[in-house]
């Protein structure tokens, strides 16, 4: 149990690679991956290659889809013949004609006869029917016409419509040269026939998706042992489906034959790899982020992210791949990490998806280039400008990128597939997505990125400005020092922002009892004069502890905290502690010594140094270039000799520079003036 204590960090880490290498192969489209790679338009590189069995050629998307727009074109529909209404209508035809035809008007001889004529009338325009609702697509188109069950095929354009009937009626009352009798027919069939004919949609559909079920998937078979493409042949429409085809079956039969458990080894495998060459890299050359959990955490988070996105969109459709926004993954590593990380967790990210995109020699070359450009153009993340600028570059290096590569493809740029250069675009924009994304990630992993920093370097904060109306002069202290400590680790590359703002909290500890601080007492009343050395010193040293109290009181991220805490390490309140030496008085060194720890980082060694000259140079009468070049080594030294930057990863030649910018900035500050005239 002790050893599983001690090491659990590492053993978490073990859990975090074993359970990330089964969910990206879990992610993984289940196929076996078909040993060739070929392309439309290029020659074919390998052996001559023979059918290793007997498949069918598949039909391409476009082929079936012209099959299945012929047969709807061409499908008969079906329309019902209700002879219900029909018998309504005749039944109703001896009432409406003896209402329209009476013995007062035409002669009792000539009734029979008009009333035959009706008749025929409605033979002749209930003979095929008449329609309910037309359908103009349908004219000039054979349909099927059900009538007691029994369905004959018919001219669409023999079904009557109800503006029909008038032409009808007049054509008749030619033919038995009743013409002058056309108004009184017209009212007689005005409110008299009805629709009869519908369409049958049910049984219209029923037909249409049985005759689309008939169509075959495949157009031919390769037989077992035959030549499908010789070396160097160019592989052109005919054979290219053929190739498809292949591809298809041979992973499809691949993954479902016994070779499942060997293909999925295989792919754990390679996963396994690329993952151990991440920790190797982080154990070697980011030992910090290796050792922190979250950290390690957070970087494995987005990989499975990308890879997910990714291979969801592989399976949804393959022809979207690019509108994925890979390069948010580098963006965001540079953003909370660096530069060198960032680009090689794209990298590995480019590889293992390679497993499972399409053309994965073009993809994983675009995309690790637009990889590059993300590092080398994002700089200043918090300034709007700069993110636009740098996803327009993106955006361009895609689109570049596909146009190149289509011209090798093609041999011109005829055939472009706009939507693809659209997808590019629709990239760039999720790209821009990047900002509310690293909000999210610091609240939920507690890290900081420069958006951050440059938000609690306003000296508007609530925190800030309780300190400069509590405590002025620790506030025009911090000032003093924010700038002496962004201008040291600007020369030596360290993260600046940071530094400005560790050095602008690294006092609010002194929010509790400002008056005992020298740079806040304005009247020759010292409280410390009423109270011991010890006393003074515990004082002092509190500040520390409150400081990183009232910081997490705040919400202030845990790399501003490190500042309170590191910025005197566990050097000796000197004042006090020879206070006491010299009264005689029991001493007890710990009493004196700041807690610790001691700096563990160049942000932190600057700021501790920065906060030593600069309270020092404080005390400084009449100081002139020399005086402010042996003050600033003595203060320096001084903490060297302590043992204060073990921990820290600055080298002499970065403190002799950090040196030179601070007499600089002194001497800046305490430039003699010329004597004004009164």
């Amino acid at each position: 149990m002790d050893k599983l204590y001690k090491n659990q960090s590492l053993i978490y880490k073990y859990f975090l690679y074993a359970v990330s290498v089964f969910c990206i192969v879990f992610f993984f489209p289940k196929g076996g991956q078909f040993k060739y790679e070929f392309q439309k338009g290029k020659p074919w590189q390998y052996e001559n290659l023979y059918a290793p069995f007997d498949f069918s050629i598949k039909k391409s998307e476009a082929e079936i889809s012209g099959e299945k727009q012929r047969i709807s074109e061409e499908q008969l529909n079906y329309y019902r013949y209700d002879r219900e209404v029909v018998k309504e209508v005749f039944n109703a035809f001896d009432i409406k004609f003896q209402e329209s035809f009476t013995a007062d008007q035409y002669d009792l001889n000539q009734l029979p006869a008009l009333k035959m004529v009706g008749l025929d009338i409605l033979e002749r325009v209930y003979e095929n029917g008449i329609l309910l609702r037309p359908d103009q697509s349908e004219e000039g188109k054979q349909v099927y016409l059900i009538r007691q069950n029994e369905a004959n095929q018919i001219g669409f354009d023999d079904l009557y419509r109800i503006r029909d009937i008038e032409g009808v009626i007049e054509n008749i009352l030619k033919e038995r040269q009743l013409a002058s009798l056309g108004t009184s027919f017209q009212s007689l069939f005005f409110n008299l026939v009805k629709p009869n004919v519908v369409y049958d949609s049910n049984l219209s559909q029923k037909a249409l998706d049985d005759e689309l079920s008939k169509i075959s998937l495949t157009r031919g078979t390769i037989d077992e042992g035959k030549l499908i493409i010789a070396k160097g042949e160019v592989v052109e429409s005919d054979n290219y489906k053929i190739l498809e085809s292949l591809k298809d079956e041979f992973e499809s039969e691949l993954w479902a034959s016994n070779n499942y458990y060997f293909i999925l080894g295989g792919y754990t495998v390679l996963v396994a790899l690329v993952l151990m060459m991440l920790f190797l890299f982080l154990k070697k050359y980011r030992l910090e982020v290796f050792e922190n959990g979250t950290k390690v955490t957070f970087i494995f988070f987005n990989i499975l992210l990308m890879v997910f996105v990714t291979t969801l969109m592989v399976k949804y459709n393959e022809g979207y791949i690019f509108v994925v926004p890979l390069c948010i993954l580098p963006l965001i590593l540079k953003t909370f990490f660096d530069a060198r990380l960032g680009l090689f967790v794209h990298v590995l990210t480019v590889l293992i998806l390679g497993f499972v995109v399409p053309n994965s020699f073009e993809y994983i070359f675009i995309q690790i280039i637009a990889g590059i450009v993300t590092i080398l153009t994002v700089s200043e993340l918090y300034k709007r400008a700069n993110l636009f600028i740098s996803v327009g570059q993106i955006t361009l290096i895609y689109i570049v990128g596909y146009l190149a590569f289509h011209i090798i493809h093609e041999g011109n740029l005829d055939n472009i597939i706009w939507l693809t250069l659209g997808l590019f675009l629709l990239n760039g924009m999720m790209t821009l997505f990047v900002q509310p994304l690293i909000y999210a990630y610091e609240k939920i992993f507690g890290l900081v990125s420069d958006v951050s920093l440059l938000e609690l370097s306003d000296t508007n904060s609530r925190l800030l400005k309780e300190l400069s109306n509590k405590a002025p002069g620790t506030f025009n202290h911090s000032l003093q020092v924010a700038n002496l400590a962004e201008a040291a680790a600007n020369e030596i590359g360290a993260n600046a922002m940071l530094v400005r703002v560790g050095a602008l909290y690294h006092d609010i500890g002194k929010l509790g009892n400002p008056n005992y601080f020298t740079e806040n007492q304005i009247t020759n009343v010292n409280p410390h004069d009423d109270l011991t050395a010890k006393d003074s010193a515990k004082i002092i040293i509190n500040h520390v502890i409150e400081g990183i109290e009232l910081a997490r009181k705040n919400n202030l991220p845990d790399r501003v905290i490190d500042f309170i805490r590191t910025h005197h390490g566990t050097t000796l309140v000197y004042y006090f502690f020879k206070k006491q030496q010299e009264s005689g008085e029991q001493l007890n060194e710990e009493d004196f010594k700041y807690p610790g720890p001691i700096p563990f980082s160049k942000e932190t060694a600057i700021l501790m140094m920065a906060d030593s000259v600069e309270a020092a140079s404080k005390s400084l009468k009449n100081p002139t270039f020399m005086i402010i070049d042996e003050f600033v080594d003595k203060i320096i030294g001084g903490q060297m000799s302590a043992n204060q930057f073990l921990n820290a990863n600055i080298t002499f030649r970065e403190i002799e520079t950090i040196k030179k910018i601070f007499k600089q900035k002194l001497t800046n500050i305490y430039h003699l003036r010329v004597e004004y005239p009164e």
